[in-house]
């Protein structure tokens, strides 16, 4: 079968057999390329802005993965005879801007005319294949450590409704436009054991998708996972986003909620956009890695710890 095929390589270090950020092929005994694309359609009305996400978001699975982003390919989908072009070069200056801010070159792209806008990159990255990070490599004992907060997908969702405060839209901007670049370094300094990047799967999908991977189940405090200021609110007034509804349903049949109320489990799977990285660092490391993350303006929010995995469940939520 040809498909199967054409995902095999003798190089090929990551590929579709995991659940990863990234895919990684050597091409040299101290070079691989790593390698990952994303775009989607509007998630703020400011198109400048639109851009610095997409591009944050895209460059993150090459940061979760322990990469520098090389070069990107840029993917514009546009509404050509119902949006002005001065639009697109907004966002696409927006786009740009957070290349430059990374390093990254854009080397190429495509265009459609589409009637939903859509922007992205594919972007290419490097790593040494000894250093590159993984989500299948938690063991138990390894502290739990979240950089960024969450909440994103229900202050975008918010937002279209005309619902969400400008303090906290600007809020979840920051976070939807800072670079996991800082924290990667850190991370493979600090040498951790296992890493994800938490985004349109929720903390607790991509949770699940380390431990199944790394053949353990994670104990998570839920009242120790950052949330953006306002994000419950608007969650509580039903600003809930289709998507993290179904990530809710995906996960529910393998996590021991506890006590865990109901609000607190669907900010738990609210789908993120460019959100942080999800770290599983030997405890021995903690306080340095810590340290590392803060001095860089990153968070170091220990939510959990993994041990050993239980049969049938894969998360288990115990408020401390």
């Amino acid at each position: 079968m040809h498909g199967t095929e054409a995902t095999k390589h003798p190089d090929l270090l990551v590929g579709l057999a995991g659940a990863d950020d990234a895919g990684v092929i050597r091409i040299s005994d101290d070079v691989a390329l790593v390698q990952s694309v994303d775009f989607f359609t509007p998630i703020v009305d400011d198109p400048e802005l639109w851009g610095r996400i997409a591009a944050a978001n895209a460059l993150s699975d090459i940061y979760a993965m322990g990469g520098t982003p090389m070069t990107a390919l840029q993917l514009l989908a546009w509404p050509r005879g119902e949006l002005d072009w001065d639009i697109a070069a907004d966002v696409i200056d927006g786009g740009l801007a957070v290349l430059v801010e990374a390093g990254c070159t854009l080397i190429g792209g495509h265009s459609i005319d589409d009637p939903e806008p859509k922007y992205g990159f594919a972007i290419t990255g490097t790593v040494h294949p000894d250093r590159m990070l993984t989500n299948a490599a938690g063991v138990p004992g390894d502290a739990l450590v979240l950089t960024k907060p969450i909440g994103t997908g229900v202050i975008t969702t918010a937002l279209k409704a005309g619902a969400a405060p400008a303090g906290v839209l600007d809020a979840a901007a920051a976070v939807m436009t800072r670079l996991n670049a800082s924290a990667a370094a850190a991370a493979v300094a600090g040498d951790v054991s296992a890493a994800t990047d938490v985004t349109g799967f929720g903390l607790l999908g991509h949770l699940r998708e380390l431990v199944d991977a790394s053949g353990v189940t994670a104990v998570v405090d839920p009242r120790a996972v950052p949330v953006i200021e306002g994000a419950r609110e608007l969650a509580e007034a039903g600003h809930f986003p289709s998507g993290s509804r179904r990530n809710l349903r995906a996960v529910r049949d393998v996590v021991d909620t506890g006590d865990t109320d109901e609000m607190t489990l669907k900010l738990l799977a609210d789908a993120q956009t460019n959100g942080g990285l999800l770290l599983a660092v030997p405890r021995k490391q903690v306080d340095s890695l810590r340290e590392r993350l803060e001095s860089s303006g990153d968070g170091a929010s220990v939510i959990g710890r993994l041990v050993e995995r239980a049969d049938a469940v894969a998360i288990a939520l115990e408020i401390k």
